[in-house]
């Protein structure tokens, strides 16, 4: 531990430090952490995984990744989940009041989580449009040594000679309707258009906060563009790990460091460019 920043300062120590801690010590006994681990920064490993949606499916698999990497660099990790709502099935009903709402959910219970139990530093992992600003909303909030890290878009399918993403499906079903494609054609066109995991692959809203994320750096560079599948994405989930504890042993930046009036306005210039480069296309 003394590679790391002293014990004394971390916020973790107020759970296992003293005489009346040994409750505390008995929880995390069984979780399986030891003497030695007492010793050690705690990184709370916060994701939206879940098996709703095909852009959280595969974030609980980049946690492990990221948590296993916190073990190797000296740290405890402790994973823990958010809720998610996705557009990608609330919209169209009545399921879409919950989608904005979720937003502010996922900071609020990631923020409850750290604070409550003494986290030393974060790193969060999502998915789809409202999980992101979620997730760094909460990291925000928290000010602790933390990476973001954004779960990849899904490959294009393939459909008569061309590329198409679920888009596609949204525009032929408008299509349908004004009678310039035929029901069998959106049928054959939903069962393509989405072969693997990952987010919506399109400048959408979750890739858009991607490009954020790194603008901001709060993700580390080249992360936003990797898909989903790509085997590099648990290296980068893994990078993720050793720099957030390079950030603790340090003690900056921290993210109120990085996230200033000039750093969002580099951003949305940054989204204004690459809105600007898709609508040219």
């Amino acid at each position: 531990m003394k590679s790391f920043v002293s014990t004394k300062k971390l916020p973790s120590r107020i759970t296992v430090e003293g005489l009346d801690r040994a409750p505390h010590r008995a929880f995390l006994r069984a979780l399986g952490l030891s003497d030695s681990d007492f010793q050690k920064p705690f990184v709370g490993v916060a994701s939206t995984d879940g098996r709703v949606t095909p852009c959280n499916a595969l974030l609980g698999e980049f946690a492990r990744e990221a948590c296993d990497a916190v073990r190797e660099a000296g740290g405890v990790a402790f994973d823990f989940a958010a809720a998610s709502v996705a557009d990608s099935m609330s919209m169209n009903h009545g399921g879409m009041r919950y989608s904005l709402v979720s937003r502010e959910l996922i900071a609020d219970s990631v923020e409850a989580v750290a604070r409550g139990h003494a986290y030393d530093a974060l790193i969060t992992f999502a998915g789809c449009d409202k999980t992101l600003p979620g997730m760094m909303m909460a990291i925000v909030r928290l000010n602790l040594p933390a990476v973001f890290v954004y779960g990849g878009a899904a490959l294009p399918g393939q459909w008569r000679g061309r590329d198409v993403t679920v888009l596609d499906t949204y525009e032929a079903v408008g299509a349908v309707l004004a009678g310039e494609l035929a029901a069998d054609d959106l049928s054959e066109l939903e069962r393509v258009c989405l072969p693997t995991l990952g987010s919506c692959p399109g400048q959408f809203t979750a890739n858009t906060m991607a490009m954020v994320s790194e603008t901001l750096g709060l993700a580390l560079p080249g992360s936003a563009t990797l898909p989903a599948v790509s085997e590099e994405r648990k290296r980068l989930a893994r990078d993720a790990a050793r720099i957030v504890l390079s950030i603790l042993k340090n003690g900056r930046p921290l993210p109120r460091d990085l996230v200033t009036k000039k750093s969002l306005e580099n951003a949305a210039a940054a989204v204004a460019a690459a809105d600007w480069v898709r609508a040219c296309r």
